[in-house]
């Protein structure tokens, strides 16, 4: 595992999709709560396992055991303790939390990311995926969850298809504009990618792209 908050990437910061997440919903879920239990919880990738946590369960709290070093550094064993909270649900019964660990936090979150130590996303400085996306690959995005809802081809260069069956006019009128607004913005911001593509090509003393507005 790697330090804690370190690594950065071009963008400037990890992502939560990068880190290895230990989420306390899974662990409730599954029956790994109760005091007295010790188990190994693993992380894996196209089913090779390339890490691991050893988790003992106590009263309101549980302790990891791990390894973990800087990019350029020696493996070090590492123990943290970790405390549960648990706050009561509007319609009965408990939700359970981990107190994030780090100095100066003690926030009440559902998943830490492991590095030196566990922490939670905002100690650890991690953006979550979409952040990273342009404002052109998030309108396309949304566009696409529209088009899934209307039961059409996914891709807003693909034809619209109609109403679909049972869906109240006033719903997909909604729906069609936002997804024409969407559309739109993706568009426009695709364009703005192959124009300064042709600049630097232009700069270069190579041809443009040509016809670059001609399906638009």
């Amino acid at each position: 595992m790697g330090g804690f908050g370190s690594g950065r990437g071009k963008f400037g910061k990890r992502t939560t999709s990068e880190m290895w997440a230990l989420d306390v919903r899974r662990l409730r879920r599954q029956g790994l709560l109760s005091p007295s239990q010790s188990y190994v919880w693993k992380w894996s990738r196209d089913g090779e396992e390339f890490s691991s946590v050893r988790i003992s369960i106590e009263t309101d709290r549980l302790i990891l055991n791990y390894r973990s070093r800087s990019s350029a550094g020696e493996w070090q064993l590492r123990e943290h303790a970790v405390a549960l909270q648990w706050t009561p649900c509007h319609l009965g019964g408990w939700r359970v939390w981990f107190q994030c660990p780090a100095n100066g936090c003690r926030r009440r979150v559902a998943i830490l990311f492991g590095g030196s130590i566990f922490a939670c996303r905002h100690c650890h400085k991690l953006a979550y995926q979409c952040q990273r996306e342009a404002e052109d690959d998030r309108s396309m995005r949304r566009a696409d969850k529209i088009r899934e809802r209307l039961g059409w081809e996914l891709g807003i260069a693909n034809p619209e298809g109609g109403k679909p069956r049972g869906m109240h006019w006033r719903t997909f009128t909604r729906l069609k504009a936002e997804h024409d607004a969407v559309s739109h913005a993706s568009w426009l911001g695709t364009l703005e990618k192959l124009e300064r593509v042709n600049r630097r090509l232009m700069s270069l003393g190579l041809d443009p792209i040509d016809n670059v507005y001609q399906d638009f």
